[in-house]
């Protein structure tokens, strides 16, 4: 090789190797320019404009399932705004409406309780052994200080 034709290929490996690198540029448009001509008065009639946005799957779940919280947590709460609304207005029919299955329940409770006392037969079991022995001997002691008083009655 001669010098001239080393020279030469040394000059094309440093410009291939150093030259600096032109970045690849995509040109995507990011809007759409519509060039055909406007009508001389009036309004412009609507252009077609094409809409090629991929949306992921995993963003589409969490848009769903955002809105369904949402949705759920405003149920909720209108819920306990009605709750605290009926409890903040109470009147005495608001008191007695909520205390009425209550007193029906225990008024059902006492006529079951009645009706099976009824129906068991009665039996008497009184048995008297032994000497009977009445007293009639009270001891009355009394103890009155300070602020508090008691009295004591003692039947022997």
């Amino acid at each position: 090789m001669t010098d001239a034709e080393a020279k030469a290929e040394a000059q094309r490996i440093i410009e291939k190797n150093f030259r600096p690198e032109v970045p690849v540029v995509r040109h995507i448009p990011t809007s759409f320019r519509d060039d055909s001509p406007l009508p001389p008065y009036g309004d412009t009639p609507p252009v077609h404009q094409d809409d090629k946005r991929i949306v992921p799957a995993w963003a589409t779940g969490i848009a769903v399932a955002s809105i369904g919280v949402g949705a759920g947590v405003t149920g909720i709460g209108c819920g306990a705004w009605l709750v605290f609304q009926g409890l903040a207005s109470v009147t005495l029919y608001g008191v007695l409406m909520v205390t009425l299955p209550f007193a029906g329940a225990a008024m059902v409770a006492t006529a079951i309780g009645g009706a099976i006392s009824k129906a068991r037969n009665e039996v008497t079991k009184n048995v008297y052994e032994g000497p009977v022995v009445q007293n009639t001997q009270i001891n009355n002691t009394s103890n009155q200080r300070g602020m508090l008083s008691r009295t004591r009655n003692d039947v022997r």
